[in-house]
């Protein structure tokens, strides 16, 4: 049977995979696991969780089903609703609660909805409490009764703590700066205008008007097209996307021309190592990373560790090793200094106060790491268990050099599809599509 977990939580289409009946369920096993459910008895303290939500229409029923399960296994429940994945996660901790609840599908469309799981401090649950959770679902639980049930109520008004936090981190304001902020019709679409207001930004929101069924569409972090035309149309000064929990973020410069992950990281990394508040001179990355990042990372005298794909991994290995600084090219950006999870808003502030305490446009701080072309294809019907194949390893070594050091070849199975992803990075477009297009062909005769 499949594992029920994915990378990012539980996710499936609201009403079909992800029902009320599983989410009250895994709510009931998550109790236990995380929050020590029916020890009331012997403490004569319930176990307390906060849940949130994005906009989705469907956030309303499974909200509903998690406080449900939550509360019936004597949990007392704290309802923060819409807020981003990242305030959870910070009012988990804040709130001394003993697990948080997120419920959203992050970028996915809206029919989409997810249930992620936080244990106290705010971290994300490693494999293993993931697999205990699933393990205890459908157990023949003991539900308590009387004053031993869980209690529920409102807690809305805990979304200013969450942005006095983000903006007590920044050590200067956004005098002057024009930003349009594109909310993806998602979980930031009140708190991000407020603190970028509040940090003394001139701010345009658009995206901001979620119904229920319009997140990210359109709009956000992965339909950039709209925050570029209005960014050039008011002559802002930058743009920020945030995505449907609004845990990452990509910017928009003056120009039009986007800002990636790797570019917002190579910004802040090289800030901070310049403020000497860098930890170890380090920045954990995945080896999804562009190649000039890590070019100008070593040319900035800042190391770049490198983990496998997904923010997960990062954050293992910068609580492991002591870091502060990591994330992904898809924007989400980790500042394990005043964050537990990637926070775009907190992200997207301290990028912004580079700018504005530095007097430099963002195209000028982005211009600090040059993106070699990249070049992505994913070879589907393989057999992914043969990405060792000796004739793909062979191939790859000549691939790699004919590429030198201005290149490289990453090969990748899919963790979830029969397919097999061949990256290539290259000094020029055309020389990355023809080495990528060749390895692809390999791909399809070796691992059929």
């Amino acid at each position: 049977m499949a594992r029920l977990f994915g990378t990012d939580g539980v996710r499936g289409v609201a009403g079909r995979d992800l029902t009320a009946e599983l989410a009250m369920d895994l709510s009931v096993a998550a109790a236990h696991v995380l929050g020590d459910a029916g020890a009331f008895t012997a403490t004569g303290r319930r176990p307390i969780a906060v849940v949130g939500r994005d906009p989705r229409a469907s956030g309303e029923f499974l909200e509903a089903a998690v406080v449900a399960g939550l509360a019936s296994s004597g949990v007392d429940v704290l309802r923060l609703g819409v807020l981003p994945t990242p305030a959870v996660a910070h009012l988990t901790a804040a709130l001394g609660a003993d697990l948080g609840v997120m419920l959203s599908a992050s970028h996915n469309p809206a029919p989409d909805n997810g249930i992620k799981f936080l244990a106290r401090g705010g971290f994300k649950l490693s494999d293993a409490v993931e697999d205990e959770i699933e393990r205890r679902l459908g157990e023949d639980w003991s539900f308590p009764v009387g004053s031993a049930v869980g209690r529920v109520r409102d807690a809305y008004g805990e979304a200013d703590r969450y942005i006095s936090h983000v903006l007590a981190t920044m050590r200067g304001g956004l005098d002057g700066l024009r930003v349009v902020v594109d909310c993806a019709h998602g979980a930031a679409h009140m708190v991000a205008p407020e603190a970028l207001l509040r940090a003394g930004a001139q701010v345009e929101a658009i995206g901001a008007r979620p119904d229920g069924l319009n997140i990210n569409d359109g709009h956000g972090s992965t339909h950039l097209d709209k925050l570029q035309q209005v960014v050039i149309s008011r002559g802002a000064d930058v743009g920020i996307a945030y995505d449907g929990d609004a845990d990452r973020c990509l910017a928009v410069d003056h120009t039009g021309a986007v800002v990636d992950g790797d570019q917002i990281m190579a910004i802040l990394a090289s800030a901070m190592h310049a403020e000497g508040t860098l930890a170890k001179d380090t920045v954990v990355a995945t080896v999804m990373s562009n190649l000039g990042f890590k070019l100008a990372m070593r040319e900035a005298g800042i190391t770049v560790v490198e983990t496998a794909v997904g923010d997960r991994y990062v954050l293992e290995r910068m609580k492991a090793d002591g870091y502060n600084l990591g994330g992904e090219q898809s924007g989400h950006v980790i500042m394990l200094d005043h964050a537990t999870t990637g926070d775009g808003l907190l992200t997207s502030l301290h990028m912004l106060s580079v700018m504005a305490s530095s007097g430099r446009s963002l195209r000028e701080l982005a211009s600090v790491m040059t993106p070699l072309p990249q070049v992505l294809i994913n070879v589907k019907d393989v057999d992914k268990g043969k990405a060792k194949a000796a004739e793909l390893v062979s191939a790859v070594a000549d691939a790699e050099a004919e590429l030198g050091d201005t290149g490289r070849v990453l090969i990748r199975p899919s963790g979830t599809e029969p397919m097999i992803r061949v990256m290539v990075e290259a000094s020029s477009e055309d020389q990355a599509t023809k080495v990528a297009e060749r390895l692809a062909d390999v791909v399809r005769v070796a691992c059929a």
